[in-house]
Formats: structure tokens, C-alpha cells, sequence
């Protein structure tokens, strides 16, 4: 039930209008404008000049000062910020207060028939809703993303929006399109995008043309999290852009193209992910070297269909590297502790190697196939077991299945691995789940582990990915390598 002073405000909203709070933006550029009902008791208790609902709840929310209220609002999605002008004359001036995020995908029809027609009339709406919400706000603003399309499709319109006052002091830029609906060749974003320069936290560009007049010059003091994404650029303009922000944390590279080497010296950068594809007729990435990163502490490959030779000259924090797939050392790597591998397939001597090049390493994720190998090790691998320190506390195998190679392999480590605390087993969704664990639990001899603290866990879900970067703010994530499609 709504309280009685949300409805009396509510009513009082129809019949005046106050002159000291401008009128709701149009349900179009909301997208739809459903009904609302204060929630009850919210934090419980009661609060000076909030009135009770006949439930006895208090709307504890609406009595936060305006600034919290703003971050509360700046927080959702731009829908549901927008749809708060309708729950009462209160909330009516926090959206235009709060800063403005503006994200067009969010806004975007979902789940469209297949049809070009269609989906032009889909994007035809979503910028004439983009155009009503730039035109309400007043800014400043937060955030603002629409599909990268658009600079094909309307460059006049994108050019207006990004001139727009509501988007003065905007801090994250984002031309991403994580659903593809159509093809269009990539073309350049207007001038006004790089008006932002001085204030901009992040910065993704995808399907896009980096012109080189455009980024010359160029500078981002406060950059923190830069992305191009299928983007085309030169090799001179890529390295001026990158010198140019000196507080840049995390860099992706996720198949773009124009460049056939890159050079890293970076005091700030933190995180790297590098992606490389085929691009026809393109210039594409073949050498990767980092000369001076002292900060690094994540490099990333995510999945890559041409071979990029990658050199580290220094990063000595680097911590977290995969998803590797060849692997070429010859001096141990003791400051990483978590690592990636998905060579096609992977047998214990190749895991042993990787230990010895990795001694330090604390977190093993092995995403690719265990070969048919019988993967013995009693007698062939015993002088290792006798002298090398396992340090390892989490395994995580992809695609177990429970064959002899494969037990052999997973058994080495919980029969000698001494500070092991997890391992877990991706399997198939079976009838007979509960008998196929029992089973593994006996034939990997468990009673027996290393670790008396160690335990087995199998995990039915199936995950494609090898990384978990989507966004280049997942670059931040501590551990890329732990799943998190279910969480």
C-alpha cells in the first residue's frame, strides 16, 4: 500500500506544477513510465517529518539529504533513474541534480525480430530517447555510452549530443556495442568527443576509425582505463595516445588493428589486456614489449587467432599472467602467482615445467584439454617431488571428464601438493552426478591428500570464456581467471 503523503504528492504533482521543480522528463525518454509504490519500512523505525504508511513503515529514503539521494540515483541504470521523477515532488529534482549516466545500450530494445528494417527503427527511437534525455539534464555528467553504429548511422546527431552542456565535465566515454545486431563499416567519432580530454576516468572506443589528426596533441591527465576495441589506428598515434595519459591503470587491446608492434613504458599501468585477430588486408599486432612497467601487475591475452610474440624486458610486480597458450622460458618468473594456461592438450610434464618456471605460483588454471597421456609420475617425477616446495593453493581443471590421464594428473597434485586448499573439476552435467563424484573422491585418493585442509569441488556449469574480461574496468579484477558468469 503507498503511504498517504507519496499519494497526496503524487495528486498535488497532476493538478499544479511547482514552479521550483521542472517537469518530469517525457515518458519516451525514459522509455516507459511504470507505476510506483513507496517501499515500506525501509530501515524500520521511525523518522521526523516522515509519515507512517497504515502498515506502520516509514519511507526512510526520501528524508537522505539531496547528495545522497543523487549518488543513490546516479548508481541505477538510466531507466530506473530517470522513472524516480515519478515516485513523488521529492524525488522529482534529484535525477537532474544527481550527475547524469546515459547509457544507450541499457535503453536499447532487447531481443528484436531478425530484420534490417527493424533494427533501424530500433536505433532511430533510441537516439530520438538519447536526444530527449540530453535536452532535460542539465548536467554534468557521469557517464555515456551509445553503440559505436551510430557514428556510421547519424555522425550530425552523435556530434550534437557530444556538444550537449549536459555532458560538460563527463568522465567515462564508452562507443561499445556488446551485441553486434548488424554490420557497418567503422568510421570516425566527431571532434567532439575528445572535448572531454581533460576530465576523462575511462574511455573505450570499438568499431571506430582513429584518425591521426584527431588524437594529436591529444591530452588525458586523468585517464585511468583507456579501450580500443576492433579499432583502426596508426602505430604513431597508438603510442602518442598511450604517452599521453600519464595516470593510466588499465589498457585493453581487443582486436584492432593499423599497428604491427607495440611498445609499453608506463609508470602507472597496472593491468593489460591484449587481443589479436586476422584483419585482412590490415596491419595487425605481431611484436608486444613491455620495456619498463613497474607497476604491472596483471598481463592478459584473451583469445587470439594470430600469434603475437610478447616480451617482457620489466614489470616486477607482475603477478597475474594467461591466458597463455606457448610458453617460452628460460630463468624463472618468481613474482607470479596466478596463472592461465590453455595449450591444446597439456600432460604433468607440462605442468611440472611450468612449475619450475613459475616456483612462486599460488593459482593454476588450466582451460584446455588434459591429454590421453597416462600422465605417471610415481617414478619418473620423483626427484622433483623430493626437492621442489608446491606452493600451489587453487587448481581449477577445465573439462575434466575422469579418465585415467586425467586422474593421474589431477592425483599429483593433492598427493603432493602440501598447501594446497582447492581444486576444482568443470565436468559435464551428468544423471549420474552424485555417483561420478563419489567416485572421483575415491580414485583421487583423497583420504590420502597432501593438505589435510584441501577440498574437492565440481562444478557443472560450463564456461567458454578464459578470461573474464568484458569491459576494460575487468581489467581491475584481482583474479580475471575465477568465474563469475553465475555470480
Amino acid at each position: 500500500m503507498e503511504p498517504p503523503r507519496a499519494k497526496k504528492s503524487r495528486r498535488g504533482a497532476q493538478r499544479t506544477r511547482d514552479p521550483g521543480h521542472p517537469a518530469p522528463v517525457p515518458a519516451s525518454a525514459a522509455v516507459e513510465a511504470p507505476r510506483f509504490e513507496s517501499t515500506p519500512a525501509v530501515l524500520g523505525g521511525e523518522s521526523r517529518g516522515q509519515e507512517a504508511g497504515a502498515d506502520g513503515g516509514v519511507d526512510r529514503i526520501s528524508g537522505l539529504p539531496d547528495a545522497i539521494l543523487g549518488e543513490i540515483v546516479s548508481l541505477l541504470s538510466t531507466k530506473e533513474a530517470a522513472r524516480t521523477q515519478m515516485l513523488a515532488t521529492r524525488w522529482r529534482h534529484v535525477w537532474r541534480a544527481a550527475p547524469l549516466v546515459l547509457d544507450g545500450i541499457d535503453l536499447a530494445a532487447k531481443d528484436l525480430p531478425a530484420g534490417v528494417e527493424i533494427l533501424r527503427a530500433a536505433d532511430e527511437a533510441l537516439a530520438g530517447v538519447v536526444s530527449l534525455i540530453l535536452a532535460a539534464h542539465p548536467g554534468p555528467a557521469r557517464r555515456f555510452c551509445i553503440p559505436p553504429r551510430h557514428l556510421h548511422d547519424r555522425p550530425a546527431a552523435v556530434d550534437a549530443w557530444l556538444r550537449s552542456q549536459a555532458l560538460d565535465n563527463l568522465e567515462e566515454l564508452d562507443f561499445c556495442d556488446y551485441w553486434q545486431l548488424r554490420p557497418f563499416p567503422p568510421a570516425p567519432p566527431p571532434a567532439s568527443a575528445f572535448r572531454f580530454s581533460d576530465t576523462l576516468r575511462v574511455a573505450t572506443f570499438s568499431k571506430c576509425k582513429l584518425m591521426d589528426r584527431s588524437v594529436e596533441g591529444l591530452q588525458f591527465p586523468h585517464l585511468k582505463q583507456l579501450a580500443l576495441e576492433d579499432v583502426s589506428i596508426s602505430e604513431g598515434s597508438l603510442h602518442a595516445m598511450i604517452s599521453s595519459c600519464p595516470a593510466l591503470e588499465c589498457l585493453l587491446l581487443n582486436h584492432s588493428f593499423g599497428f604491427s608492434c607495440v611498445r609499453i613504458s608506463s609508470s602507472s599501468l597496472r593491468s593489460i589486456g591484449l587481443g589479436a585477430s586476422r584483419c585482412g588486408n590490415q596491419i595487425q599486432l605481431r611484436e608486444f614489449i613491455i620495456i619498463d612497467a613497474p607497476c604491472l601487475e596483471r598481463l592478459l591475452f584473451l583469445r587470439q587467432s594470430v600469434a603475437v610474440n610478447v616480451s617482457v624486458i620489466r614489470a616486477p610486480k607482475l603477478e597475474t599472467l594467461g591466458c597463455l597458450t606457448v610458453i617460452n622460458l628460460t630463468t624463472a618468473v618468481r613474482n607470479v602467482k596466478i596463472l592461465a594456461v590453455a595449450p591444446w592438450p597439456i600432460n604433468l610434464d607440462m605442468a611440472i615445467d611450468l612449475l619450475k618456471c613459475f616456483p612462486c605460483l599460488e593459482k593454476l588454471y588450466i582451460k584446455s584439454f588434459i591429454s590421453g597421456e597416462m600422465n605417471r609420475w610415481h617414478r619418473k617425477h620423483r626427484q622433483f617431488i623430493k626437492c621442489f616446495d608446491i606452493r600451489l593453493k587453487t587448481i581449477v581443471l577445465e573439462l575434466y571428464r575422469g579418465i585415467r590421464s586425467q586422474v593421474n594428473f589431477a592425483s599429483f597434485f593433492l598427493l603432493n601438493a602440501s598447501k594446497l586448499e582447492l581444486m576444482t573439476l568443470a565436468v559435464e552435467n551428468r544423471a549420474d552426478n552424485d555417483a561420478f563424484f563419489a567416485e572421483q573422491y575415491r580414485v583421487l585418493q583423497m583420504e590420502k591428500r597432501a593438505s589435510r585442509s584441501a577440498r574437492l569441488h565440481f562444478r557443472t556449469e560450463r564456461c567458454n570464456r578464459a578470461v573474464h574480461v568484458i569491459h576494460v574496468r575487468d581489467l581491475a579484477v584481482a583474479n580475471p581467471f575465477e568465474c563469475r558468469c553465475w555470480h
